[in-house]
């Protein structure tokens, strides 16, 4: 493909965001359908927790090594691939009927995670430096639509296929393959130990509200991760071609900007699950409004539009202020948001302020921690360096959204519904999460562009 064919920036984020946000509708649409999944395949809540929790796990893991291989073999290709197995994975979930086989299902889905890093590496490497940072902030942005109540529950997944059938068209046809390349192999016994680290860790975590947080098989499972995760590291330093850069991981761009991303992702991404849940509690509670589920995910539609909206402005907030400086402004926003829910959330205005500071606030940070990754490393490592910053961001979400889980049954008034101080706690922990994220935030090296020119990575490690 000639240099003059390689110029279509627009066209290739279109097909980007496309894709972009069929997987964003599978990984958060289903949160809000659990109860009516359940009901409908006859299961407990322990083994519908499994449709969240395998794909978590499956995500976390494949996120990276899509990454990685998209550093390898070119992005372009990895990308393509990662949207077929997402599709298989989705018309299984669309066809089946019963829960083991959506739960293998929703493990082939996790396969998906792989494409947010391809895709920033896509934009690093085709477009024109002064749109790198609004192309990843319009990417980042992109979040999954409202669940609609008369559908069946299939429907979840029949109407991200068909959006991913086009992405896959359209991404043979126009999206060009990257010419950044790093020659090499896959580690797999790197692969296999951190497969096996993470899935241990998250698995803790994700079971720890069944089992109990001071439960043998938590306690133990969490120390087990933690210890091949340990092993992982290790075997990374020692290896002649790793799997992650453990230098590169060492680089205070990318440590502080992971940090930053545990954080954000602690805080953010109970309040999908949160508010729904507190704006459809009954009003007999004292608190809740007795919303439909529809109309709780109505509360969120404020975030979906400031999101969007920040999301596509954060390049111009970068340009001017520096994506460091665009972080911290995310990350004070959407604490903001949490404020608002602590102290003031009795009236239904409060929940869509409070959720369109959310919003803001998560679209202005995300798009700041994809440009900080991309500006922090080399253009050969841009795919596994974001991965790891997303899988960062999932075992935040993780921690975050358990022990919100836990305050809140921990604290449950008449008829075992949960009592309006637990919602209390849990948007408190979600603050603090956001408050140490902006004290992360200033960690991270600001340099200031010049010019619209992308940072040179050489010149990120500071």
């Amino acid at each position: 493909m000639s240099e003059h064919e390689r110029q279509h920036p627009n066209l290739t984020l279109g097909i980007l965001a496309l894709g972009a946000m069929a997987y964003a509708l599978l990984q958060s649409a289903v949160i809000p359908a659990l109860p009516d999944l359940q009901k409908s395949l006859n299961a407990s809540e322990t083994g519908i927790a499994w449709v969240l929790t395998a794909y978590l796990l499956s995500a976390s893991v494949a996120t990276p090594v899509l990454g990685r291989l998209g550093d390898m073999f070119g992005k372009e290709r990895l990308l393509l691939w990662t949207y077929v197995i997402l599709s298989a994975g989705t018309l299984m979930a669309a066809l089946v009927n019963t829960l083991p086989l959506l739960i293998v299902a929703r493990v082939i889905q996790g396969a998906g995670g792989g494409i947010f890093p391809l895709a920033f590496g896509i934009i690093r490497d085709e477009f024109p430096r002064e749109k790198v940072a609004g192309a990843i902030g319009l990417l980042s942005a992109i979040l999954g639509g409202l669940i609609v109540e008369h559908l069946h529950w299939h429907w979840l997944f029949w109407i991200p296929l068909v959006a991913l059938v086009g992405a896959v068209v359209l991404t043979a046809r126009f999206v060009p393959e990257s010419p950044v390349r790093v020659p090499g192999r896959i580690n797999w016994l790197s692969g296999l130990l951190m497969a096996f680290g993470l899935s241990a860790v998250l698995l803790a975590i994700s079971e720890a509200n069944t089992w109990g947080w001071g439960s043998t098989k938590t306690i133990g499972l969490l120390l087990v991760g933690l210890a091949v995760s340990a092993a992982w590291v290790f075997a990374e330093l020692r290896a002649k071609e790793p799997l992650v850069d453990m230098g590169m991981m060492r680089l205070r761009g990318v440590w502080t900007t992971n940090l930053a991303g545990f954080l954000l992702g602690g805080g953010m991404y109970a309040s999908f699950v949160l508010i729904p849940q507190f704006v459809e509690e009954p009003k007999s509670t004292g608190y809740g409004f007795g919303a439909s589920v529809l109309a709780g995910g109505i509360f969120l539609l404020p975030a979906t539009a400031t999101m969007l909206l920040t999301g596509a402005l954060a390049g111009r907030v970068a340009g001017r202020f520096g994506s460091k400086m665009a972080l911290v402004f995310g990350a004070a926003i959407a604490a903001g948001s949490f404020i608002v829910l602590s102290f003031a959330h009795g009236e239904p205005w409060d929940i869509y302020v409070a959720a369109g500071l959310l919003g803001a606030g998560i679209g202005l940070a995300f798009a700041a921690m994809g440009n900080l990754i991309v500006q922090a490393v080399p253009a050969e490592q841009t795919g596994i360096a974001s991965g790891m910053n997303t899988v960062m961001r999932t075992i935040g979400g993780a921690v975050g959204s358990q022990v919100a889980a836990t305050l809140i049954e921990a604290h449950l008034g008449t008829g075992g519904l949960p009592d309006e101080h637990g919602y209390v706690l849990a948007f408190l922990l979600s603050l603090a999460f956001l408050a140490v994220c902006i004290l992360a935030s200033l960690l991270v090296p600001g340099r200031r562009p010049r010019g619209g020119r992308r940072l040179d990575p050489a010149t990120a490690e500071g």
